[in-house]
């Protein structure tokens, strides 16, 4: 066999795997093989919680996650640098 040949042959075989691609994926189910290991990675994971961070003013503790992340909003922008414009 030639080498010629056998180039040829393996395009056609190329060609008619690709050709016939989304037939064999719905036989397959390429999907479950995803699901699994994507299922697998998360398995791995661990959920840490941290500290809850008190506040250093007396104000009263946040209720709520989105208390809580507001108030950390809120001292994040306190704790920016401004500048202004008209200082230039």
């Amino acid at each position: 066999m030639s080498l010629i040949a056998l180039v040829l042959l393996v395009c056609a075989v190329f060609l008619v795997l690709a050709a016939e691609w989304p037939r064999l994926a719905s036989r397959v189910d390429v999907e479950v093989f995803e699901r699994r290991r994507r299922d697998r990675r998360k398995a791995r994971f661990r959920v840490i919680e941290g500290m809850r961070e008190r506040p250093k003013d007396p104000a009263p503790a946040p209720e709520t996650d989105i208390d809580d992340f507001a108030a950390s909003v809120q001292r994040d922008l306190e704790q920016l640098p401004t500048t202004d414009d008209r200082d230039r």
